[in-house]
């Protein structure tokens, strides 16, 4: 007959296989999704017709972005290093 720890050990290993192949599986949907993302996002710069008058307010909104972004950054480097601001 089969020793009780084989047969529990083969559950494991078998419980481990059915995980790593969902998460693979997850991971797989997950990249092509992202794929699609990229995909929609270039197809509509594509497909848009931006005007110079367009293109100085979206060069003025990527700035506003910008320092928004290096403040928040300024702002975690000064939480990690422990000073208050």
């Amino acid at each position: 007959m089969m020793d009780p720890v084989i047969v529990i050990a083969a559950s494991c290993l078998v419980g481990l296989a059915v995980v790593a192949f969902a998460l693979l599986r997850a991971w797989h949907e997950w990249l092509d999704y992202k794929r699609q993302e990229l995909e929609r996002s270039r197809n509509a710069a594509r497909l848009s017709i931006d005007t110079p008058e367009d293109q100085r307010g979206a060069v003025g909104a990527a700035r506003i972005e910008l320092a928004d972004l290096r403040e928040r950054i300024r702002k975690l480097e000064a939480i990690a290093s422990g000073v208050e601001l």
